[in-house]
């Protein structure tokens, strides 16, 4: 079972990018992360590196704080 936190900082992360209307290449490219990072995170199916969530942070011009602001 897929953890909710995961799908839900997943769809967090999906939001903004295409808000910002940015592929998953392209996203990975500027966070320095593999596309499967950034495609397993989107979809809630793997853990996140401490590491990678302030890249992928900074690459969506977003504080940590604000990119982990969600509700469960």
């Amino acid at each position: 079972m897929k953890d909710v936190r995961l799908l839900t900082l997943g769809h967090k992360i999906r939001l903004e990018r295409m808000k910002k209307d940015i592929a998953q290449e392209q996203l990975a490219e500027m966070a320095k992360v593999s596309v499967r990072t950034i495609s397993d995170v989107e979809r809630g199916i793997s853990d996140i590196r401490y590491t990678n969530l302030f890249q992928i942070s900074d690459a969506l011009g977003m504080t940590l704080s604000e990119l982990l602001d969600f509700k469960l």
